[in-house]
């Protein structure tokens, strides 16, 4: 998915000549901490509620409140990846998305991009969910769905983290299969350590109850 199918028409940007005070009655409206800036059909930057709120003169306009703004942007075509660690990055509510010149396009915000993810199919289908966790050296992606595969099941999505301050990596898998109990064993027969697993209808039941909870909130 790229940054482009990401954008929402729902959260249109400020202008210059907008005052702090609207600036944050509009952060207030979007739900958002952050909204992009034009000056003369251009994107000039972001400004941000912690910024507004240290200035003294509310009523001022923004051009006069801000020399300069910073200026975090995705690029049209990045992957929602990419778009991702930039708002991890910059600490963002909300990042504007441009094309190859520079152009203002839209754009997205944290809020619409978890609506996004929740209703991937991978998230929203019935599963179980294994966590393991393996040397670095010995990660193989390959391997790993050989044994869910050799289990007459399928790997849904995954996911990789690793910490700068260890060998080991840990691995979470979303599995087509709620019970597990039999490709645990076989993980754990190739020396596999098992961190955390979640399965069964208990999970199935609970999980449901949070991703509705997950899609109320996000409606909200």
């Amino acid at each position: 998915m790229r940054a482009k199918d990401l954008i929402t028409e729902e959260i249109p940007p400020l202008t210059h000549l907008d005052t702090g005070e609207r600036a944050l009655n509009w952060m207030d409206e979007f739900k958002v901490t952050h909204l992009a800036v034009m000056k003369n059909g251009n994107f000039v930057g972001v400004v941000s509620e912690t910024d507004i709120l240290d200035k003294m003169e509310m009523d001022q306009t923004l051009d006069v409140l801000f020399q300069h703004l910073p200026r975090p942007y995705a690029f049209a075509g990045d992957h929602i990846y990419q778009v991702l660690a930039k708002i991890a990055e910059f600490k963002l509510s909300l990042i504007p998305i441009l094309d190859e010149k520079e152009e203002y396009l839209g754009c997205t915000s944290v809020h619409h991009l978890l609506t996004l993810i929740a209703n991937t199919g991978s998230i929203k289908e019935s599963g179980g969910i294994l966590v393991l966790e393996i040397a670095h050296n010995d990660y193989s992606m390959a391997q790993i769905a050989q044994i869910v595969e050799s289990n007459d099941a399928k790997i849904l999505s995954s996911y990789i983290m690793s910490s700068p301050d260890s060998t080991n990596v840990e691995v979470t898998l979303k599995l087509n299969q709620l019970e597990l109990d039999r490709i645990i064993r076989t993980f754990e027969r190739y020396d596999y350590i098992i961190k955390a697993s979640y399965q069964k209808s208990a999970f199935e039941d609970d999980f449901k109850f949070r991703y509705d909870a997950l899609m109320n909130y996000l409606n909200l």
